[in-house]
């Protein structure tokens, strides 16, 4: 996720090897009569997570350690993953397990020849408790490489309560009362939204979330594949849609250029930080860690969230992220690596961290009492709701050099789109010349 190049605090791109063994506080739910089948197998498990994630990850392979025998080395690879897959196999030394965040990297790595296909028991049990977006996500060339086990809702809108009090409003349900609503909020003297545009990626998911509701799942895929021009109808009614919102002045907080000039923890601190300046700030799931973490409020009495609203009568929309397992081919441990992709598919491992907080599981048999609140519970629920309508982020599925480079293509062109918003089709023309570079590269 993004949020990582964002905050680098909470993900440094270093990398830090540990060892996970089973222990009596690690959480987990194993049962004490497992076989430990797995027992002196030694298996290597890399991913980006650092920091209070890492902690987190770890009681799940504690859970693992516990249940099978087999102990667990962690590598934290930071956002250089790629490069550090590449260079251990290479070497000759591949990892065994590695999570991958984006379905791109995911094909990227399969066209190399680097993944193994998933077991029988895995996609069985993707089958059986996650809805089939997920498995498309994790498949390439009709083979499943990767099991999403760690998710990311980011069709929310966070609030300030005491704003919406003081404006005597209530949180909106369709765009249009998103808009009606944050006129009055602006007209109460606080202006309705905080934008951190700074870097682009922000911009990204607003457009997205516009979208898919307003023109559909099965047009967003085609706009995700590029197999309809970003000069497309529906593109030009998005755009103007989101106008509404970049486009007036009484909406965000600075303006247009005031949100060029602000990052995104900036963002959300100028909602809930010590004197607000903005009521609203959208921005997914994550946006909570950054209150808690940061800005030392509390999620759901200082800091409240409501679900992305539906647009000109679509559906509203679900969006969002996460993070996948493969099993690298020529793995030294391919059978642990198998078993352990297959433990992360039941509810049992999900289940560990999500009682740790931080995390939103896409597994249906996993129970919403685990989660430690109800804005986590809202989250999840959310993103079970959806089913088979979740849609990735189509900026992380897009070639990087469109959809995911700071100060070209898309971030680029969304963010002269915020600075102004009035030429909508120019707009679209840039995005389209810039897609159809990147994706015939």
């Amino acid at each position: 996720m993004r949020l990582r190049r964002t905050l680098p605090a909470l993900a440094a791109a270093v990398v830090l090897g540990t060892t996970a063994t089973a222990c009596a506080s690690s959480g987990s739910s194993a049962d004490a009569s497992a076989t430990q089948e797995l027992k002196g197998q030694n298996l290597t498990v890399a991913a980006v997570w650092s920091g209070t994630e890492q902690e987190n990850f770890k009681k799940v392979l504690e859970a693992f350690t516990e249940k099978t025998g087999a102990t667990v080395s962690y590598t934290s690879t930071g956002d250089n993953l790629s490069t550090v897959v590449g260079s251990k196999i290479e070497g000759g030394d591949p990892m065994d397990v590695v999570m991958v965040a984006q379905p791109g990297v995911i094909k990227q790595f399969a066209d190399k020849g680097w993944l193994a296909p998933l077991s029988p028991a895995v996609t069985d049990a993707a089958k059986k408790n996650y809805a089939g977006v997920w498995s498309s996500l994790g498949t390439v060339g009709g083979t499943q490489y990767g099991l999403y086990f760690k998710a990311a809702d980011k069709s929310t809108v966070w609030y300030n309560p005491t704003a919406f009090q003081n404006a005597g409003v209530q949180p909106p349900t369709t765009f249009d009362d998103l808009l009606r609503t944050g006129r009055t909020l602006s007209d109460s003297g606080t202006p309705a939204f905080a934008v951190g545009g700074q870097a682009g990626w922000t911009l990204t998911d607003w457009f997205e979330n516009v979208y898919l509701s307003q023109a559909g799942p099965e047009l967003y895929d085609k706009l995700t594949r590029h197999e309809i021009p970003w000069t497309d109808p529906s593109v030009i009614k998005a755009l103007t849609t989101l106008g509404k919102v970049f486009g007036d002045q009484q909406l965000v907080a600075g303006g247009g250029q005031g949100a060029l000039q602000t990052d995104f923890p900036t963002s959300v601190q100028q909602v809930f930080g010590a004197q607000p300046k903005a009521a609203m700030t959208y921005e997914g799931d994550f946006v909570g860690g950054v209150i808690a973490a940061e800005l030392k409020k509390q999620i759901g009495t200082d800091a409240k969230v409501f679900p992305f609203p539906a647009v000109d009568g679509g559906k509203a929309p679900v969006m969002g992220a996460g993070d996948a397992a493969v099993v690298l081919k020529g793995a030294k441990h391919a059978e642990a690596a198998q078993k352990f992709v297959e433990f992360l598919a039941g509810p049992e491992a999900a289940a560990v961290w999500a009682k740790a907080g931080g995390f939103i599981s896409p597994n249906r048999a996993v129970d919403l009492s685990v989660y430690p609140d109800d804005t986590t519970r809202q989250f999840a629920k959310s993103v079970i709701d959806a089913g088979d309508t979740f849609r990735f982020d189509m900026s992380d599925q897009a070639p990087a050099a469109f959809g995911g480079t700071a100060g070209q293509g898309e971030w680029k062109d969304l963010q002269d789109f915020i600075a102004d918003p009035s030429d909508v089709r120019g707009a679209a023309a840039k995005l389209e010349a810039d897609a159809a570079k990147a994706y015939k590269g």
